[in-house]
């Protein structure tokens, strides 16, 4: 007799990866509640929590009975107005509120964008490493993702000449990402000229996640495309959230920004996916995005601190190369000198059994490169405790020199 679950999964829902990074955190907590004394660099979120007034404008908001109905499904229009006078005050893009639209975090943000951009057999160019959600809904969609390889030498950044070289006549948009998971990299403001200008001049969308914008440091700056090159404006998405900047990753808030077709297209497909956002996380989100950056300026100098400190022990460690990473919250060392050496009587092939092997050795949790479509590397939170992360950085140390 066949068995109806070989064939009940529709195909292109069975060929989706599941996600690395929240795989790796998952295995991590929960040897953690089995009692194992884990550290884990997996997870990509802030450690501290959602500010207070943030927290109690939900609260407020759960006692609104308008807040216990159905609202509009691209957004309540008082967070959509000021997330465009967000999008002014931080990035210099003025937009008008009814090119926004709310989505359940910044994951549906990129699977609307995608979804409403991309047919059959269009080609999305895909700088690698990439986060491990942007080629799930490109496949999704039916399109081509075509992916460009970076390395440390290069800053973890793709070039115009790389961008030229991969179009086609099916290029159909670009996902451009600074500062990027995982690398931490930031793109100077001639690059991201450059890049805009040729996008122009070829009609590619540019699809940009600017979700890690106020997580830079040292000298680097970020810049929104759409500001560089203003006449990006009709065949750019920017999409964007409140969980890494303000430590709101469970409310699941984020956002679209585009053209109006764009914007038209995604709100009909979320009228019939999810309805509107709940209305106690949006109330959260306004007063997140409507208020100062005090309280993010203190996480970021705190990212900051742990970021100096992980690039310094990393480098430490026999065999392993960390570029010192410029935003975001992770660092992304080269790991393959680690691939093929005795670790307490074992070696690893790849940075994938690699990563197995530290977890269980060291107790000790991070994103092989696999996941970013770049082997050989590793990714590694600093969005942790100082002390974690000095002990889960030295126990690495230990296993690689006995």
């Amino acid at each position: 007799m066949t068995d109806p679950s070989a064939t009940r999964i529709a195909a292109r829902v069975a060929a989706i990866t599941p996600s690395a990074t929240l795989a790796v955190d998952s295995k991590a907590k929960a040897l953690k509640a089995a009692g194992e004394p884990v550290i884990g660099f997996g997870a990509g979120e802030p450690d501290f929590p959602t500010p207070a007034h943030i927290a109690e404008a939900a609260a407020a908001a759960c006692l609104v009975p308008a807040n216990h109905r159905y609202t509009p499904a691209a957004g309540l229009p008082a967070l959509k107005e000021a997330v465009a006078a967000k999008t002014l005050r931080d990035s210099g893009v003025e937009i008008d509120p009814s090119q926004v639209v709310i989505t359940n975090g910044g994951k549906h943000a990129v699977y609307a964008a995608i979804t409403v951009l991309v047919d059959e057999g269009d080609e999305v160019l895909l700088p690698a490493p990439f986060w491990t959600t942007y080629p799930e809904p490109i496949a999704l969609a039916g399109g081509v993702p075509v992916v460009l390889q970076t390395t440390e030498a290069t800053g973890f950044r793709v070039t115009v000449d790389q961008l030229e070289a991969a179009r086609t006549p099916r290029t159909k948009a670009l996902i451009f990402v600074s500062p990027s998971n995982p690398t931490g990299a930031v793109y100077p403001r001639d690059e991201i000229e450059a890049i805009g200008r040729w996008a122009v001049e070829h009609g590619i969308v540019v699809i940009t996640d600017e979700i890690y914008e106020h997580l830079v440091y040292g000298d680097a700056e970020h810049h929104s495309i759409q500001k560089v090159v203003p006449e990006i404006a009709e065949q750019c998405v920017i999409l964007n959230g409140v969980a890494k900047t303000y430590a709101m990753t469970g409310w699941r808030v984020g956002w679209l920004i585009g053209p109006k077709d764009v914007v038209s297209g995604a709100t009909n497909l979320q009228t019939h996916l999810t309805s509107n956002v709940c209305n106690v996380a949006q109330a959260a989100a306004l007063a997140a995005v409507s208020g100062d950056l005090t309280a993010v300026d203190e996480m970021r100098a705190a990212f900051d601190r742990r970021r100096l400190t992980m690039h310094r022990m990393l480098n430490e460690i026999p065999g392993v190369v960390c570029p010192e990473p410029q935003g975001a919250f992770y660092a992304y060392p080269n790991l393959t000198g680690l691939v093929g050496v005795d670790l307490s009587g074992r070696s690893a092939s790849s940075t994938l059994e690699l990563a197995d092997l530290v977890l269980e050795e060291a107790k000790v949790a991070f994103v092989p490169g696999e996941a970013f479509g770049t082997p050989g590397y590793g990714r590694f939170s600093f969005a942790l405790g100082d002390d974690d992360l000095v002990e889960g950085i030295e126990r690495l140390g230990k296993l690689v020199t006995g």
